[in-house]
């Protein structure tokens, strides 16, 4: 019989050497390129994921799809949907929409007899909403104002101080602040501001005003940060005026937080003037029957020359 081969101690593979091994590739966000390896802990930062669903109800008029549309375009952290009927069960519809887009939070544009809107603003799907009567709009293809400022940059949010006065407006002041304010970050968001959206409150309305950020300098330089205070505005649109309604506790209903007392429906405007006019014919016909009335018990005396030139 042969010899048995000695097996061969075979050698364990050396570790690599550190300077062998590539270095890690820097992390691409929307501000560049970070070369730091953040360490990863065990509580990660919170990221905000806000995403608002915009839908309308159907045979809206056309003003206020515009309108629509250039909030869509304001917002790039929101999705638009197909129209929904407004009907007494809007509330789950939009709920159960809500949670198939993923979103957060919902604009609902409601028309009522081709004249009213109606603006709903809601947290889906515990809440709180409020419902506005929209008033005073003006779209962008109406003003064709100067002001242009790029598509996707994230808006800084103004309000006036009387949103920190009263219990009510601080739940608005924190809804619209939740709803249009574009998460850091975000896929289709721009990471820097160029515009400002105001919201004032002038004689218990909120008025909402779009301005571009312009800063006068060459092309060729840069901004100095003197001249940081040479800024102005630019209005760039739209334009509306929201009249808040009712605030309730849920989303799309629920326990009413707060009611308007000042709030007079449109139908109850139209009616008045409709009964204005009403008035002003009834004023006519009284007069026409007050002066056949004078006239009867006034009549004049016969004139004996009256048939003087009809021979």
């Amino acid at each position: 019989m042969g010899k048995k081969r000695k097996q061969e101690q075979t050698d364990a593979p050396e570790a690599p050497k550190k300077d062998d091994v590539a270095p890690p590739r820097p992390k691409r966000t929307l501000l560049g390129w970070k070369d730091k390896i953040e360490e990863e802990t065990e509580s990660p930062a919170f990221r905000n994921k806000e995403k608002v669903l915009v839908t309308c109800s159907r045979r809206i008029a056309y003003r206020y799809r515009h309108l629509m549309l250039d909030l869509v375009s304001l917002l790039p952290h929101c999705k638009k949907d197909n129209k929904v009927e407004s009907k007494e069960f809007k509330g789950a519809t939009l709920n159960e929409l809500v949670e198939l887009r993923n979103c957060s939070s919902c604009l609902f544009f409601e028309c009522r007899k081709q004249k009213d809107l109606y603006l709903w603003m809601a947290k889906c799907p515990n809440g709180p909403s409020v419902k506005f009567l929209v008033n005073a709009v003006h779209t962008m293809e109406e003003l064709k104002l100067t002001g242009n400022h790029l598509k996707g940059s994230r808006p800084i949010l103004t309000f006036s101080t009387n949103f920190d006065k009263q219990p009510h407006w601080r739940i608005l002041k924190e809804l619209m602040m939740q709803i249009f304010q574009t998460p850091k970050d975000h896929r289709k968001s721009k990471p820097y501001h160029d515009h400002v959206f105001v919201f004032s409150i002038v004689d218990d309305h909120i008025w909402f005003r779009n301005y571009q950020i312009t800063v006068p300098h060459k092309e060729t330089d840069k901004v100095d940060r003197g001249g940081l205070d040479n800024m102005t505005l630019v209005e760039v649109g739209p334009r509306f005026c929201l009249n808040p309604i009712k605030i309730f506790g849920g989303s799309f209903g629920g326990p009413t937080l707060y009611v308007n007392p000042f709030y007079v429906s449109p139908n109850q405007i139209r009616a008045l003037e409709k009964k204005k006019k009403g008035g002003k014919y009834a004023k006519k016909i009284k007069a026409k029957t007050k002066r056949k009335l004078h006239a009867a018990e006034n009549q004049l005396e016969p004139n004996e020359f009256a048939d003087l030139w009809k021979d």
